[in-house]
């Protein structure tokens, strides 16, 4: 073969190998920018990563939030109606019942809670004139939609403390 026609022969495999190369890319380029189909996928995906985290923690923070106002508006109404009651004994059986309504007010099990009641000057008696009586409420509230079932080592649980404090009235005894 004379070498003028090898060279040709050269040259238009070249450019055909060139158009063959440009061909390829115009139909990978159609194929990665088409977007039929990908939106469904891109939702799920979204949904899967973003939102579902996002809306448990709304939960776990609304189910926080109401345990933590049960647990304040608890401390305080015992508060108010341990200072109001005639004796320690009918106080204790008053602030009792009291937490009990509160918490059930927010959803909070009476159970996972501890309502500890302390005075001062006297702390062996609690009802005396101008008296300070200070009520501390604990509570654990668990992490909503976690089974029980999960044998973890550590609780999934948050602790809530509340406490209130209330005066015995100036007055009280003089009935």
């Amino acid at each position: 073969m004379p070498r003028s026609n090898r060279c040709a022969d050269q040259r238009r495999s070249v450019a055909s190998g060139r158009v063959r190369c440009a061909e390829l890319r115009r139909r990978l380029a159609t194929r990665v920018a088409a977007d039929d189909g990908s939106a469904s996928l891109e939702f799920i995906t979204a949904g899967m990563l973003l939102l579902i985290p996002l809306v448990y923690l709304i939960v776990a923070l609304a189910a926080i939030q109401s345990a933590a106002l049960a647990t304040e508006g608890a401390a305080r109404h015992a508060a108010r109606v341990f200072v109001q009651a005639p004796d320690t004994a009918a106080g204790s059986a008053a602030a009792a019942r009291a937490l009990e309504l509160a918490l059930a007010d927010h959803g909070v099990a009476a159970e996972a809670v501890d309502l500890t009641i302390s005075c001062r000057p006297n702390p062996s008696n609690c009802h005396t004139r101008r008296g300070w009586v200070t009520v501390e409420v604990s509570a654990r509230v668990p992490l909503p939609l976690v089974p029980d079932a999960l044998d973890l080592r550590t609780p999934l649980a948050v602790p809530l403390d509340a406490a209130a404090t209330q005066q015995v009235s100036r007055f009280w005894g003089a009935r």
